[in-house]
């Protein structure tokens, strides 16, 4: 009797297990760090998280969350991540269409394509290239920044230019005191957002 009710038991884990939905994203922790607050009463404790969530199919979001406890602080990281999620334009073999770069504070990362070699990459550019499903790229952190939130931001912001909301205004060149000039192109999410600007005075 005891066999056949362990053997029941085990049956229903098992079958609870495989029901359970597997989730839209996978997660990558950043960065936890634990935040002190000094009040009249004392000190109080929060905790800030970085985090990354991709589909491996060329999504990709980074989301912070803050909160007194950690459980709270990751899942509205989670939701702060889905929020910003950006998806990319990848070839056909996942990988980026050509060199992007970008800046963030003090962070500075170049990421480039590189057939057939693989992830060549260390530390943030690989976790976030590894969630993007992202493959066959050399990325290299320029900066000699450690702050994990910075370089991630810098990451970011240089996938972004190979993404669906990016554009581009066409360079046009321009006279000034008899010498032509060449305006540099700008990058904006939309270009209906700059004429929108424009009108405003």
């Amino acid at each position: 009797m005891m066999e056949e009710e362990n053997k029941k038991r085990n049956n229903t884990r098992r079958s609870s297990s495989f029901g359970r939905p597997k989730p839209e994203f996978d997660q990558k922790i950043l960065n936890i760090r634990r935040v002190t607050r000094v009040v009249a009463g004392g000190r109080r404790f929060s905790f800030s998280v970085a985090l990354v969530a991709g589909d491996k199919k060329g999504s990709i979001g980074l989301g912070l969350g803050k909160a007194g406890d950690t459980s709270l602080a990751i899942n509205k990281a989670v939701r702060n991540a889905k929020k910003n999620m950006v998806r990319l334009k990848l070839t056909k073999s996942m990988s980026i269409p050509h060199e992007v770069s970008a800046k963030f504070s003090s962070s500075c990362v170049v990421i480039m394509p590189n057939k057939g070699r693989g992830l060549v990459a260390g530390t943030v550019v690989r976790d976030i290239a590894k969630l993007a499903g992202i493959k066959d790229i050399t990325g290299k952190i320029l900066s000699g920044s450690k702050n994990k939130l910075n370089n991630s931001k810098a990451v970011m912001q240089a996938l972004f230019q190979i993404s669906s909301k990016y554009t581009k205004i066409i360079p046009e060149s321009i006279v000034v005191k008899n010498k032509e000039v060449v305006v540099p192109e700008i990058s904006v999410r939309n270009a209906s957002s700059i004429a929108d600007a424009g009108g405003k005075k």
